[in-house]
């Protein structure tokens, strides 16, 4: 349970387009937030920072499926992150940190 933990307010959740994402600094960290309209409208939120290009661009990435996985393509390397356990499907070395994330009160909402 993460009531303990502090939580912020990053956005409106209808400033995030559907199937895409966004970049916000919560606590100084760059946490990429996706909207994804297939899984019910649900939010999910990982690093921004790409470990394999070394830079901080997860946020632009596509949004899809690779099976029963929901992931994000770096618009690098291409490399697909999960975007449940920050897993990258083609190098597993190089995972991404995951985040808390809800709606309420028509805001996302991080936990980082």
């Amino acid at each position: 349970m993460t009531s303990h933990l502090h939580w912020t307010a990053v956005c409106a959740i209808d400033e995030i387009v559907p199937d895409t994402g966004v970049c916000a600094l919560v606590n100084g960290l760059q946490v990429a937030i996706f909207h994804v309209a297939g899984r019910g409208g649900q939010l999910f939120a990982i690093d921004n920072y790409d470990p394999h290009a070394c830079v901080a661009v997860l946020s632009r990435g596509l949004v899809g499926n690779l099976g029963e996985r929901t992931v994000v393509a770096s618009p690098l390397y291409k490399h697909h992150f999960d975007l449940e356990t920050g897993q990258c499907l083609e190098m597993p070395e190089h995972a991404v940190r995951v985040f808390p994330v809800r709606a309420a009160e028509g805001k996302v909402w991080i936990c980082a």
